[in-house]
């Protein structure tokens, strides 16, 4: 496995934030956006198998149009021909690897679904801890990338364990949403004065250099972190939990 030096250097990042005690969203968005860089991909979604539910829930997502994952949410996650196999297998796979192409455009998943975000190939990784699952990462190329080559299974595969064992570490770490035990990392404060202040997801993304669709991303994680079900309760849910600051971030103008 070859790493350019920026991709040494970002994998490096990587590694250092799995050492973070971040809440398990956060962990998997922020690898999200690191894996989209070291591996070349366009889109990255991530998901936790619930059990009781059999079915994929934590949604995140980078790149990926939100009302098009509705729809995978509600319909294409159960006539999904290739990620049961995935699952399965757990280790990063290529999706080629688990059905020949010329088949697998013929699906009503692909043409459906994958196409009309202009997702072509793919590469799936899960993690678990003994028998729990404890999240996932999908990353898709458009079709004039070409797809993914072992390399990129090999860095997948030499991130999995730690990466497996700070989400368990995560998810078993004691804090109810509002609570006094509340922690917010660094970013999502910055996040959530800009959406308490008013600005929009374009406005937060263009001041912190993030994309619009991470900074949706991270408002989900924070309306559940919080325990709140609307965009607009975000603040006051801060001030109580003591994060909010009285220099807080003022919306943007212009």
């Amino acid at each position: 496995m070859h790493l350019t030096f920026d991709q040494s250097a970002d994998l490096a990042r990587l590694f250092s934030l799995l050492h973070e005690e971040d809440e398990e969203r956060t962990i998997r968005l922020k690898v999200g956006e690191l894996l989209l860089r070291l591996t070349g991909s366009d889109y990255f979604a991530s998901f936790v198998w619930d059990e009781a539910s059999r079915r994929f829930a934590r949604r995140l997502q980078i790149g990926m149009d939100e009302a098009n994952l509705d729809r995978y949410d509600r319909h294409f996650q159960y006539r999904d021909p290739i990620t049961p196999a995935l699952k399965q297998r757990a280790a990063p796979t290529l999706v080629s690897a688990i059905m020949p192409r010329a088949d697998f455009v013929r699906t009503e998943f692909f043409t459906d679904f994958l196409a009309r975000d202009g997702l072509a190939y793919g590469v799936n990784m899960y993690c678990v801890d003994g028998e729990r699952h404890v999240g996932d990462l999908r990353l898709w190329r458009a079709s004039r990338r070409g797809d993914f080559d072992t390399d990129t299974v090999d860095l997948l595969a030499l991130i999995r364990p730690a990466l497996s064992r700070a989400l368990a570490k995560a998810r078993d770490r004691v804090g109810s949403p509002g609570g006094p035990s509340i922690r917010l990392s660094a970013r999502q404060q910055a996040i959530a004065k800009l959406v308490a202040a008013g600005a929009s997801d374009k406005e937060i993304g263009r001041l912190l250099g993030i994309a619009p669709t991470t900074v949706r991303s991270h408002v989900d994680q924070l309306k559940e972190r919080l325990g709140v079900a609307r965009r607009s309760a975000i603040g006051a849910a801060l001030a109580e939990a003591g994060l909010a600051e009285s220099g807080a971030a003022a919306a943007p103008r212009g």
